[in-house]
């Protein structure tokens, strides 16, 4: 006795019995083929993912390792990394890669596990949405950082800012 496994998503028999012959299709995509796109996000994930491997070994290299180690990491620490254009650029890639690829990621989740296209829909919108609000917050606590912050001409509290 022999059993045919059919491939996955490839449908089902109309009828009950595994003879019929006619395969009725068991999820239904509306849309036309989305050409190359699945693949250049196929290979962004495995290029990001080892850009990522280097920027974030990078990252803990220097927090944790140099120096002090994790006893000198405070705000003062962010300050003074932050105060170099290298560390804002290497921080921004991080977090824009390690961004884009988890979106990648749960994008390729919800294509696979959301079977109807206004749940499919939704689902990416709310992704998108919190992925675009996240990194454009990101990028201006990177950029627009001030480590001396002044209020109505007193400058706030910071052991480390110069005096004025």
């Amino acid at each position: 006795m022999t059993a045919t496994i059919q491939p996955p998503r490839s449908g089902r028999p109309s009828s009950g019995q595994p003879g019929s012959g006619r395969i009725q299709p068991k999820y239904r995509r509306n849309g036309s083929s989305k050409g190359n796109f699945e693949m250049f996000a196929w290979l962004f994930m495995r290029l990001s993912g080892v850009v990522l491997v280097v920027l974030i070994f990078g990252h803990l290299a220097v927090n944790l390792l140099v120096g002090e180690g994790i006893h000198a990491i405070d705000f003062g620490f962010v300050a003074g990394k932050w105060a170099d254009p290298f560390w804002q650029v290497w921080d921004l890639a991080m977090l824009w890669l390690a961004m884009l690829h988890g979106t990648n990621g749960v994008r390729t989740i919800i294509n696979d596990y959301a079977e109807r296209d206004a749940t499919r829909l939704w689902l990416k919108v709310v992704l998108y949405a919190a992925t675009t609000v996240i990194i454009i917050l990101g990028t201006l606590v990177i950029f627009t950082f001030d480590p001396c912050p002044v209020a109505n001409g007193v400058q706030l509290p910071g052991g480390f800012c110069p005096a004025p």
